[in-house]
């Protein structure tokens, strides 16, 4: 097994769970590469011993073969390391030394179980959609690909913005609104259920439009088929808008013709046992949380 560690911060209470991680790895006998650009935030005494151990790029996980990629961080270091991922098909595995940790699920308590489960093949795969942005102009570079969702905002006033959007080319609506999110089964617990959309599992086939502050008391979130292309012409008092992915983002016009549209491929993310989708609900969203329970 060739396990690659992927992260982008380092907390130096953290630097303890880092220790026992790569000591673990090694005690399993398992090879194991470092992020080139993370390794240069290990501590000091850490960098002779992995320094002709690194990968650097999509491309060295594909030609080394990586058997699947730890990463190190919260939900915003898994979603950056999707992008350098992409169609490679290697499992990737989350361990929280962040915050909330939704998709980074695995608590950093939990490390040495962690590896011997890995190790010992007792995990599952979950197979997530991703989606994929199209456009008349070059947007977010060779990546166009989100796991959580893509948005499209207002930006520079406090004005809402007018968002036509249409489902495989047939009028859906014209938000009045602060911005649209569109959003995966896997992105539904995200910025999508901030604002009132509803939460969907991972295995569902749809993925949900949900307005941001619509002014307008009849409009709802829209759960769709994940088979539909989305379209979509916008309108501004100022000709500037923000278009997000996941934590990327770009700035567009009233020129920009953007599609989305579900990807060709999708990302595997290891689950150890016996986390599950509603284990992680109760667990970091509280769901069914009552006290009189």
């Amino acid at each position: 097994m060739k396990v690659f560690i992927f992260g982008q911060k380092l907390k130096q209470e953290d630097n303890t769970y880092l220790r026992g991680l790569l000591s673990h790895l090694k005690e399993a006998k398992i090879e194991t590469l470092i992020y080139s650009e993370y390794l240069k935030i290990f501590p000091e005494d850490l960098l002779p011993k992995y320094e002709n151990s690194t990968w650097n790029n999509h491309k060295d996980l594909i030609k080394e073969k990586a058997s699947v990629m730890l990463c190190l961080g919260g939900d915003g270091t898994m979603l950056q390391a999707i992008t350098l991922i992409r169609d490679s098909g290697i499992p990737l595995m989350g361990i929280n030394l962040g915050r909330l940790g939704f998709l980074a699920s695995i608590e950093k308590k939990l490390i040495p179980d962690a590896v011997y489960q890995l190790t010992n093949g007792m995990y599952t795969i979950e197979e997530r959609t991703l989606l994929q942005l199209e456009s008349n102009y070059p947007l977010f570079g060779e990546i166009p690909i989100a796991l959580n969702d893509v948005t499209i905002l207002k930006r520079d006033n406090s004005s809402m913005i007018t968002i036509r959007t249409y489902i495989n080319g047939d009028l859906l609506n014209s938000y009045w609104a602060d911005g649209l999110i569109i959003a995966t089964p896997t992105g539904s617990t995200g910025y999508s259920l901030s604002c009132g959309g509803p939460i969907i599992f991972p295995n569902s086939s749809n993925f949900v439009i949900t307005p941001v502050a619509p002014h307008n008391l009849n409009v709802r979130p829209v759960v769709i088929s994940d088979d539909s292309i989305l379209s979509f012409e916008v309108e501004g008092r100022i000709d500037s808008f923000l278009c997000t992915m996941d934590s990327r983002m770009e700035i567009i016009s009233s020129r920009h013709q953007i599609a989305i549209k579900k990807c060709n491929y999708k990302i595997k993310l290891v689950q150890l046992q016996p986390v599950s989708f509603l284990n992680t609900l109760q667990t970091k969203l509280y769901w069914g949380l009552d006290q009189r329970n």
